[in-house]
């Protein structure tokens, strides 16, 4: 209850914020006072009448000594309005226009930061939501973004935050694959868990969920009747992985579902596990989020 009167709430707030007007400025306005009076809303942290601002100076003084900074502050000004996809836009019409600039890099941070908030949803703002559970591409084009930024400006203020979040951001789409081969699992195609797990192994080296990976293709391999594969599978997770939770103190995979697949029902044996799966572990070590 409460989290839906924090949602209707924040509709009318936002509701409210979108529709301000921007105030009636007068036709020989000069630059320096458009330009002051956006700093202005800026600062109060009205982004709204901000974005209206900037894009009047921008219109009435498309050459004037502002334009460029207020281009760059027409991005910062609508990713902090939630308008995400509208910040990408503004990111990329500075990058095409000013290629050169010296800030170009700030242009390149913002576009990977708003790509990477351009597919949460109002509820993400107020509910705790698994990121690895929504729409990843958002995650993939901002980790693009921030690896542009990285490699053209090695030396940029915001390179260092740029790799720490590719850092965040892999670790979040090794997670979601993680998360997809459990769901296989689950639903008892095994074989294309397999094949998510072995993803995660092949392109996600050095991400905690590389373990899990692994884990899911020993599962996977033991649904499938496929002994070999999946003592293999469990060799390389006891050899690099020997805390890993689903090993014993032997190193042996520690599941009830053992190699001779003895727990699975005659039906599920009869149709290759494509009917009546048994309940399986899933495998999400990854810590508290």
């Amino acid at each position: 209850m409460n989290y839906i009167l924090i949602f209707l709430l924040s509709l009318t707030l936002i509701g409210c914020s979108s529709n301000e007007e921007l105030p009636d400025i007068a036709a020989d306005a000069g630059e320096e006072q458009i330009y002051a009076d956006a700093q202005r809303y800026l600062r109060g942290d009205n982004y709204d009448l901000a974005v209206k601002t900037l894009e009047l100076l921008e219109s009435r003084y498309p050459f004037g000594k502002y334009a460029e900074q207020a281009q760059l502050e027409l991005i910062y000004a609508h990713y902090n309005a939630y308008e995400h996809e509208a910040a990408v836009e503004a990111a990329d019409r500075f990058i095409r226009l000013h290629p050169q600039h010296p800030n170009v890099d700030y242009a390149y941070y913002m576009k990977g930061l708003a790509a990477y908030s351009a597919n949460e949803d109002i509820f993400a703002r107020f509910m705790p939501i698994d990121p690895t559970l929504r729409d990843t591409s958002g995650a993939k084009e901002a980790f693009s973004e921030f690896g542009q930024l990285v490699s053209r400006y090695p030396n940029s203020p915001y390179a260092a935050d740029a790799e720490a979040r590719m850092i965040a951001l892999r670790n979040l789409l090794a997670h979601h694959e993680i998360m997809v081969g459990n769901y296989y699992i689950r639903r008892g195609a095994y074989l294309a868990a397999v094949n998510r797990g072995r993803y995660v192994v092949e392109n996600f080296q050095r991400t905690p969920a590389v373990a899990d990976g692994l884990a899911i293709m020993a599962q996977g391999y033991i649904f499938l009747g496929m002994n070999d594969l999946a003592q293999e599978s469990i060799a390389v997770l006891a050899a690099n992985y020997p805390d890993y939770p689903a090993l014993d103190r032997s190193g042996q995979f520690a599941t009830e579902y053992t190699l001779d697949g003895q727990q699975r029902s005659w039906i599920n044996k009869l149709t290759i596990g494509l009917f009546d799966p048994p309940s399986p572990p899933q495998f999400d070590t990854r810590p508290d989020i």
